[in-house]
């Protein structure tokens, strides 16, 4: 025969309109905590006063409540807020006249009807002022304009992406292998045209446009173009490369997620899925990126050095010249320096984004 049932210490204290439940348990499992009828009914194991035990107990309020509380669970104590249906001071906490032996006040939180008359009016009174304050800051006339703007941006940028994505992966599974030796010749047009038009980036964040920090911007996009346009684009021998339908790859893959998720930010809308795309795809992505990078410019050097092409001869005594394969060697320096700082700011970005909440349950 089950015997009676543990009930643990609950403490109370009211606003004009909340309820607040201070419940005595620590390592609370498996809470199960609904009102019904204006009946709170909780179940939960938990350590108490009578060591580790499913514990319950019921409360039928005095008047009518919402039948949604809001529990908040922390390692020593359960919390409860219940709201009120009509914002009141109730003399008492249960329809009952006579208190159960497990209920107290939680003189904690605990406040005589005019101290909370008088916390609420301090409340109003600073909603007041803050509508007040945020009333005289300016409003920007064209901010309508700025976010068009950049939803335009964003969505330019990923159909252009899309576009590379989808025609290699295409050309991929149509051609196998072939298709990477005249990636260059096919891709190259619509890849100069987003990264041209990446710079304005740079020019967003300058202006105040966006919040993005500079320097990763800076180094992402002139990383990129340095390869695109100043590698790829001037030596031919390197557009046949296999290398470049990895590098095209990489970066469209990257940017399928990233315009969108700042595209949907801009009207305010945040899709969970996304987000996480967003701020996960990168961790392989990037490095792999950065590697097929450095591989085109360890190609490139051989040629650079046949062909002398920017290397710069300076007009003094000693015929000193500037070799450009010396330049690339300190840039592959450069590159992965630039690989770590733009590592480093898009994982303070995800745990920002993706990283642990405060523990909620309702």
């Amino acid at each position: 025969m089950a015997g009676p049932s543990l009930r643990p210490h609950v403490h109370w204290a009211q606003r004009h309109r909340q309820i607040f439940l201070r419940v005595e348990l620590s390592d609370v499992r498996n809470p199960d905590i609904t009102i019904t009828d204006n009946v709170l009914h909780f179940r939960a194991q938990g350590h108490g006063a009578k060591g580790d035990n499913i514990y319950e107990f019921e409360i039928e309020f005095l008047e009518p409540v919402e039948p949604k509380p809001v529990c908040r669970v922390t390692q020593r104590q359960l919390n409860i807020t219940v709201q009120k249906k009509e914002s009141n001071w109730w003399e008492r906490l249960t329809k009952q006249e006579k208190r159960p032996l497990f209920l107290a006040p939680d003189f904690d939180r605990w406040l005589d009807e005019s101290d909370a008359e008088m916390e609420l009016k301090e409340k109003e009174e600073e909603k007041i002022n803050k509508m007040k304050i945020e009333s005289r800051v300016p409003k920007d006339p064209f901010k309508h304009l700025k976010k068009g703007y950049l939803i335009m941006y964003n969505l330019v940028q990923f159909l252009g992406f899309s576009w590379i994505f989808v025609n290699m992966t295409v050309r991929l599974f149509i051609l196998g292998k072939d298709s990477f030796y005249d990636t260059f010749h096919t891709i190259s047009d619509m890849m100069y045209f987003c990264q041209t038009l990446a710079l304005m980036e740079i020019m967003n964040s300058l202006i105040g446009l966006v919040r993005s920090p500079l320097i990763p911007s800076v180094v992402q996009i002139f990383g990129r173009n340095f390869v695109l346009f100043v590698i790829l684009g001037s030596l031919e021998e390197m557009q046949s490369k296999p290398v470049v339908f990895f590098i095209f790859y990489f970066w469209s893959i990257t940017e399928l997620f990233r315009y969108p998720y700042y595209m949907l930010s801009c009207i305010g809308i945040e899709w969970k899925p996304l987000t996480w795309l967003r701020y996960t795809v990168w961790i392989p992505l990037y490095p792999l990126g950065g590697l097929s990078e450095a591989v085109c410019i360890v190609q490139s050097i051989p040629i650079f050095s046949e062909t002398g092409k920017f290397s710069l001869g300076l007009p003094n005594p000693l015929n000193v010249t500037i070799q450009f394969p010396f330049v690339l060697q300190i840039y592959l320096i450069a590159l992965f320096l630039g690989i770590f700082v733009n590592f480093r700011h898009l994982y303070k970005q995800r745990k920002q984004h993706l990283g642990p909440k405060k523990r909620k349950m309702k």
